[in-house]
């Protein structure tokens, strides 16, 4: 007698249903778990929930340079706007690339949002300023009259500050600093120590900086005297705070180029007096990170000018080259701050330059990416602005509550009277959808920025349904092979064969819908795209490793087994056949997925 063919095991569920619920349990645990290790217990709120100001941002060519718009120019506007925005002291903005030529700016409620327009809707200012001098970035207390010092009127207690705080720190700086000669760099330029970076309490390191123009020469390697007003200025400045780095940064930024300004280092560890504009941001042509491995450098940067741009750098770098520290440095100033600032030991001709000291990829393709911005072929126009009161994002919060509430009630309401008891296994297959979903968006919020929004709200309405419905089809395979004759227990596992194709072919169809709205939309649909892939991934998990377990424990069980007119599987309400039987010497048949 041939022995029958062994038929398949479905995994986890059939031989050991118990191991998948113990699984599911875990993962439930873990993700609670999570959500208060991490202190965050409720999903973050999108603008239209939360209130607040959203931008969408369009890039747009300039003249001449049509292929400006890549990735690489995009996330550099984008980490310039964020900068920006974080700047107003805003808490919780979010800033970022999508599609292939938008940036869509959240700012939530509490934020001016004509100052948030004006900010993420200018174009970043870029120039290279001399450093006249420079000092911790906290508040300079104010020094107290000596009769030693000379000058007896207020101006000539000025002058003395000046020069009293600014010569010591140029000394220092003077010590620990040399003038390197110039060495060829990878392509070949002299160039390659003279621009270094100056030594600086942040570890992180320079990069290059403005020199003055011949009008206004930098100050002699004695220490010029720095204007009462500036130094006034520069004493009263405290770059320890977000809040007046950022005014300093506006009022910088507002300065004519042909002015002086006080500035802070983009770290807050140091402050600045700055001399007027000496190469402007557009005079850049390209710059780029690159690994020296021939000299052993590590990372530096190259720096192209036009030719415009290469004389007007070559006669500063050579009036610099002639000063002390910390004179003989140039600062990089982007939006009023200094992002770098870098000492200059000779002039530099050839429109080019290299900065080199203590880089690693990021820190230099981060100063590469501010150096190009100024030449940066892109502008920006706003497409789309939406404000939304907190009061109207609580209106709509309750509202789509509400929504989802009505539509999940109908759901228990259909189950219930067409399954009866089946409606449990239902039930508890959605509850367990619906935490793991809260879980995960809760968790997504600190760890990429994901916001619940209005859209995301509908999308996990329209999951309640997609959810539903693997439900009913296994259900109803279920039914259809009770109605062959066959018992709970054998209906159970032949019907789930044919009823996981139909569900998986279903969740496909849905999540590539779902993954294509995600990648050509922009704006808050992507919201609903989201959310609609997550419950559709979510389905398949709680389908798979809960509700097959559970339907073959209840199998076991007599109120399922027996056929109760309570249990939803009575025979006779199905219309069910006489039982089947299995006529002698045929093989048996083996269960086929439909």
């Amino acid at each position: 007698m041939a022995a029958p063919k062994k038929g398949r095991r479905a995994p986890a569920s059939q031989g050991h249903p118990g191991r998948a619920l113990i699984l599911v349990l875990i993962a439930i645990v873990g993700l609670i778990g999570g959500m208060f290790y991490s202190g965050t217990l409720t999903p973050r709120l999108g603008i239209d929930l939360a209130g607040g100001t959203s931008f969408t941002l369009a890039a747009q060519n300039q003249p001449g340079k049509p292929n400006a718009i890549n990735e690489t120019n995009m996330k550099t506007a984008s980490d310039i706007m964020e900068r920006r925005v974080n700047g107003l002291g805003v808490s919780e903005a979010e800033v970022q690339t999508q599609g292939d030529n938008h940036i869509i700016v959240n700012i939530p409620k509490g934020t001016d949002a004509k100052q948030a327009r004006d900010q993420v809707g200018t174009t970043a200012q870029l120039g290279f300023r001399p450093v006249l001098t420079t000092t911790a970035g906290t508040k300079t207390p104010q020094p107290k009259p000596s009769p030693s010092q000379s000058g007896a009127n207020g101006k000539g207690k000025g002058d003395k500050a000046a020069g009293g705080k600014a010569a010591p720190g140029t000394q220092q700086n003077a010590s620990s600093s040399q003038s390197p000669s110039a060495k060829p760099t990878t392509q070949g330029r002299a160039v390659t120590d003279a621009l270094k970076k100056a030594p600086s309490p942040k570890p992180t390191p320079s990069g290059p900086a403005k020199p003055s123009l011949p009008a206004t020469p930098p100050p002699t390697p004695g220490g010029a005297a720095i204007p009462p007003a500036l130094q006034k200025q520069l004493n009263a400045l405290d770059c320890s705070t977000k809040q007046s780095r950022a005014a300093a940064g506006q009022k910088a930024s507002a300065a004519k180029p042909s002015d002086p300004v006080v500035a802070c280092k983009e770290d807050g560890t140091q402050k600045y007096v700055l001399g007027p504009v000496g190469v402007e941001g557009t005079d850049v042509k390209d710059a780029k990170a690159v690994f020296d491995s021939q000299q052993g450098q590590g990372w530096i940067v190259q720096m192209d000018f036009t030719s415009e741009g290469g004389k007007k750098f070559a006669d500063v770098t050579g009036k610099l080259a002639t000063k002390a520290q910390p004179q003989n440095q140039f600062a990089i100033v982007l939006d009023g701050a200094v992002v770098s600032d870098p000492r200059v030991s000779e002039r530099l001709n050839g429109g080019n330059a290299t900065i080199s000291g203590g880089f690693n990829q990021k820190s230099a393709e981060d100063l590469g990416n501010m150096l190009s911005y100024g030449a940066l072929p892109l502008s920006f126009k706003i497409d789309d602005e939406t404000t939304v009161t907190a009061a109207l994002g609580g209106e709509q919060l309750h509202a789509g509550l509400i929504a989802g509430a009505i539509g999940l009630a109908l759901v228990v309401l259909y189950l219930v009277a067409y399954y009866r008891g089946l409606s449990l296994v239902a039930l508890a297959s959605l509850c367990v959808s619906a935490v793991l979903t809260y879980a995960i968006m809760t968790l997504l919020g600190p760890a990429i920025g994901f916001a619940l929004n209005l859209p995301a709200v509908c999308g996990a309405i329209v999951a309640i349904g997609i959810t539903a419905d693997s439900f009913i089809v296994y259900f109803e395979r279920i039914r259809d092979e009770i109605r062959e004759g066959r018992t709970l227990r054998p209906a159970v596992e032949r019907g789930w064969p044919r009823a996981r194709r139909t569900i998986l072919v279903s969740d496909f169809v849905s999540f590539l819908a779902a993954a294509v709205l995600f990648i050509v939309t922009v704006g808050k649909v992507k919201g609903f795209a989201f959310t609609l892939g997550l419950t559709t991934v979510l389905d398949v998990v709680v389908v798979f490793f809960f509700t097959k377990p559970l339907m073959t424990l209840l199998a076991r069980r007599k109120f399922f087994a027996d056929g109760h007119p309570w249990s939803g599987l009575d025979p006779k309400r199905l219309g069910a056949r006489p039982p089947l039987r299995r006529r002698r010497g045929s093989a048996p048949t083996q269960t086929k997925e439909a």
